[in-house]
């Protein structure tokens, strides 16, 4: 008798089911519904408008750049590739149904080898394909001209990265701070500017702890950065600041304002070797707390981005394709 209630059951719930499918014709089972998406994307795929984005991404494809020590420049970051969104790209221009350069969207493909990959190695530049450069302010000394460095800097909106003296910052926290405040990056300049290479490994690694310690008592962050004294290093040097989480920076063009060149001197000096991926040293002196305005705007006459030594040796891209001849004048859109 059980067994006959429940088929009864079965059936009438069957049947009241299947009527209200008839009555709700907008109503998909899960079975139609993955019959439907597929046919759309089929579709989809199939029309004109999605193959011809599919055509020209083709042609706006750039590999991505993998991190690799040169044999010249030792450590150079990678630097990201870009694709064609194809399907963000339909999105943008089925409505009006016709091809439009000016509405493709763009995603960054990631190398496959990152500069963390690396093992320990100096970084003199980076990747030679970012239009952008980072200054590298060193801090021992010079005092008196910061204030002036960090006015011009907020002026034209740049940010730099300082590398500051353990014992400099011991001796003068307002001063760091100051820094600090105005958004710069800090870096480590060891602690009593001594000559790297003199070094034993442990009063290497007393110099670089030291630094540290001060910098994060008095400023509440750790650099992951290191500028060795003088450009002096070591392998040694270059293990121990990877043993403490930072990378060994050097430079690729020099101010050589510690020479005391008259400001436009130093100031034409850096605009004619400047590069792609430069790292520019300059310290704070009276060369360079005069020349700082002509070279900021010198730089970015030549169309570079300045940025800080993170933003330099990042990933990410700084630019991305412009239309062409057929529809010059126009940003193309990007989503990362």
């Amino acid at each position: 008798m059980k067994r006959a209630v429940i088929h009864v059951c079965l059936v009438l719930t069957l049947i009241l089911l299947t009527a209200g499918a008839l009555q709700n014709p907008f109503t998909l089972s899960y079975v139609d519904a993955i019959r439907f998406t597929q046919t759309e994307a089929v579709s989809t795929k199939e029309d004109a408008l999605y193959q011809k984005i599919s055509e020209e991404a083709k042609t706006f494809s750039i590999p991505p750049s993998d991190a690799k020590v040169d044999r010249v420049w030792k450590a150079i970051p990678g630097y990201n590739g870009i694709q064609v969104d194809v399907r963000k790209s339909y999105d943008k221009m089925k409505e009006l149904g016709v091809f439009d350069e000016k509405k493709l969207v763009f995603k960054e493909v990631e190398p496959r080898v990152h500069l963390e990959d690396l093992p320990p190695s100096p970084i003199f530049r980076g990747n030679e394909q970012k239009q952008m450069v980072s200054l590298l302010v060193n801090v021992a000394w010079g005092n008196e001209y910061i204030p002036e460095l960090l006015k011009t800097m907020k002026r034209h909106d740049v940010q730099s990265t300082f590398f500051l003296d353990g014992s400099w910052v011991h001796d003068n926290p307002n001063v760091a701070q100051m820094i600090f405040e105005e958004s710069h990056e800090i870096g480590s300049h060891a602690y009593t500017h001594p000559d790297m290479q003199k070094l034993t490994r442990t009063e290497i690694i007393d110099q670089l702890k030291r630094t540290n310690d001060v910098i994060d008592a008095t400023l509440g962050v750790t650099p992951k950065w290191f500028a060795p004294p003088s450009g002096s290093f070591t392998d040694t040097v270059v293990e121990e600041a990877a043993n403490q989480n930072m990378h060994t920076i050097l430079w690729s063009v020099d101010t050589i304002d510690w020479r005391k060149p008259q400001p436009q001197e130093m100031v034409q000096r850096v605009l004619s070797k400047v590069h792609p991926g430069a790292t520019i040293l300059m310290h704070p002196t009276d060369s360079s707390a005069r020349g700082l305005e002509q070279l900021i705007i010198g730089l970015k006459e030549k169309g570079y981005e300045i940025g800080t030594v993170s933003d330099l040796l990042a990933e990410t891209r700084t630019q991305f394709p412009k239309p062409t001849d057929k529809s010059r004048g126009s940003e193309i859109d990007t989503e990362n």
